[in-house]
């Protein structure tokens, strides 16, 4: 009797250990499966040869930024997701305007991104350049930051595939205010704009989920104020946002997401359930049917959050990216090379080198 207790009793443990390693091999497959289409050009072992501290590079000077001030982690990230919906991921947003008209980054949606944000990548581009040589691109160095962003304020960490070009041009003003909605829309207009980009309504409130970090303009939500509140806002949240902005015209800001402004976990949802979005583009995802229990599913589960973020971040991370010989490597994330003359001139030290060496 007693062996033949021990005999049951080893023949469960040996089951439970088959279970949990069926159950881990399924984890590792589906993780390996949740990635989208590599594009083609792409790979996520494109710098291991060529720069091979890269990350370590970027992760340890954004630790630095961050630990000093945590918003610029919402403004890199803000500034990858606005490079990307406009011409796609290629640094366009990065380009100062040139005598053919205004940049990218001077059309009224861009107007309130962080002007520190292009600091800290064009700072990380001369780090990357005097450890590697000029290898790595600006539009790369973009999306890393906002992997850095994402995860260095509590969410998840994540491989991106690298490879990409800078652009040779920037977007115009008609084509960067067609590609970003304005925080006004509503979730139909949302959900058309990113179904031209491939994104799914999944995808859609998947990125929204960005708001849970960072700051808002009074400018981007009044019209849900003024002149009287949105009744499918929280009249208490609205009470608090009027004293904050007390007239339609106050240029104060206000966080994205009330419970845990600096965080980067799905609270974000849990505030458009209260009612508590603070834009229409927000919000309006909990009220449509066709995102309501997408929202609702992420309020109540972190990891599935995170696991849609992530996958809906390396979908729009590859919209229209350059790579190979298309687009160049920029010398200087906010200036071509062919109107960059401190670029002309390294060219020149270089080839009188080889000469040299010759």
């Amino acid at each position: 009797m007693i062996m033949a207790s021990i005999s049951c009793r080893s023949a469960f443990f040996t089951f439970l250990l088959i279970c949990t390693f069926l159950s881990v091999s399924n984890i590792k497959v589906c993780e390996a499966q949740a990635k989208p289409p590599t594009a083609k050009g792409l790979s996520y072992t494109f710098y291991d040869s060529s720069c091979p501290k890269l990350e370590s590079i970027i992760r340890t000077q954004l630790k630095k930024v961050f630990k000093k001030d945590i918003g610029q982690a919402a403004g890199l990230l803000r500034l990858h997701f606005h490079d990307c919906f406009v011409q796609g991921c290629d640094g366009s947003v990065l380009l100062d305007g040139s005598a053919s008209g205004p940049s990218e980054k001077d059309a009224p949606p861009n107007l309130t991104l962080r002007a520190e944000a292009f600091k800290i990548i064009e700072d990380l581009r001369r780090r990357l350049e005097k450890s590697c040589g000029r290898v790595v691109s600006c539009a790369d160095i973009t999306a890393l930051a906002a992997r850095e962003a994402v995860f260095l304020s509590g969410g998840p960490d994540y491989e991106i595939p690298l490879g990409r070009r800078d652009g040779l041009t920037f977007a115009t003003r008609n084509e960067t205010l067609a590609n970003l909605p304005a925080p006004s829309s509503n979730a139909t207009t949302i959900l058309a704009s990113l179904a031209t980009k491939n994104l799914d309504p999944t995808d859609v409130v998947s990125l929204s989920g960005g708001h849970t970090i960072g700051i808002s303009h009074c400018s981007s939500f009044t019209n849900r104020l003024y002149p009287t509140q949105d009744p499918v806002m929280d009249k208490t949240f609205g009470k608090n946002l009027r004293l904050t902005c007390p007239t339609n015209t106050t240029d104060n800001t206000t966080v994205l997401d009330i419970r845990s402004p600096n965080t980067f976990d799905n609270k974000y949802y849990v505030d458009l359930m209260n009612r508590q979005g603070l834009f229409t583009s927000d919000q309006d995802l909990y009220t449509d049917k066709r995102t309501k229990g997408i929202v609702t599913s992420f309020a109540v589960n972190q990891s599935l959050f995170f696991d849609k973020f992530v996958f809906a971040m390396l979908k729009m991370g590859q919209l229209s990216v350059l790579t190979g010989k298309q687009g160049e490597i920029r010398a200087n994330c906010s200036v071509r090379n062919t109107d960059n003359k401190s670029f002309l001139t390294s060219v020149v030290e270089d080839v009188v080198e080889e000469l040299i060496e010759m």
